[in-house]
């Protein structure tokens, strides 16, 4: 009798550590299971499907920070762009350079002001002068806020009779913004903005 207590005590015994092994088993497979949802959700949120010529092509959208420094050179290059490159057309002139104080503070705006008071966009014109930017490089400083940036970047002015190169360098600062815009698609503001050097490199005569 004794020995088939022991016995039924030691079937007892193995089915509640059989119950124990099988329920921490069934735990550690639904966590499992939650954690590759999760993965499997997460995955398709970083995946965009853009339609392109007729064809569904799958992107993945990335973290900004993973991206700053090409997007802060972009932001840089593109303000650079529409703030230099002009033709010799006072409306067109005005709408390039709209576009770039969207990007930029007063210290821009500043910028613009003193070159139209000193006549240079109205020499442009009247000399039908087309006026071209080439961004070389971008020096960027991404160990302290605001982002500290240096632009050395070549001017073509085309005129009917040449052309001449100019070497330009400015600087400043840029800082984030809380929102992107359709006028400001990084999200950044460039500060403090300053020309360094804008001296001329070389003539050259047109047909020569």
């Amino acid at each position: 009798m004794f020995k088939q207590l022991k016995n039924i005590d030691s079937a007892f015994q193995h089915i509640k550590k059989f119950s124990i092994a099988f329920l921490i088993g069934n735990v550690l497979v639904v966590c499992f299971g939650i954690y590759k949802f999760c993965e499997v959700i997460y995955r398709e949120r970083q995946t965009i499907h853009i339609l392109y010529n007729g064809k569904v092509l799958e992107a993945f959208a990335s973290d900004k920070k993973s991206n700053l420094g090409v997007e802060l050179r972009d932001h840089i290059k593109t303000f650079h762009q529409y703030f230099f490159n002009l033709n010799p057309d006072d409306k067109a002139i005005r709408a390039t350079v709209t576009k770039a104080l969207y990007l930029a503070d007063q210290s821009a705006k500043k910028e613009y002001d003193n070159l139209r008071e000193s006549g240079y966009y109205n020499n442009l014109i009247s000399a039908n002068i087309s006026q071209e930017i080439e961004v070389d490089s971008i020096k960027l400083d991404l160990n302290q806020l605001p982002y500290v940036f240096t632009c050395y970047a070549t001017q073509k002015l085309v005129r009917s009779s040449s052309t001449v190169m100019r070497k330009l360098v400015t600087q400043g600062t840029v800082r984030e913004l809380k929102e992107q815009t359709d006028n400001n698609p990084h999200g950044f503001l460039i500060q403090r903005w300053e020309t360094l050097v804008n001296t001329d490199i070389a003539a050259k005569a047109e047909g020569r």
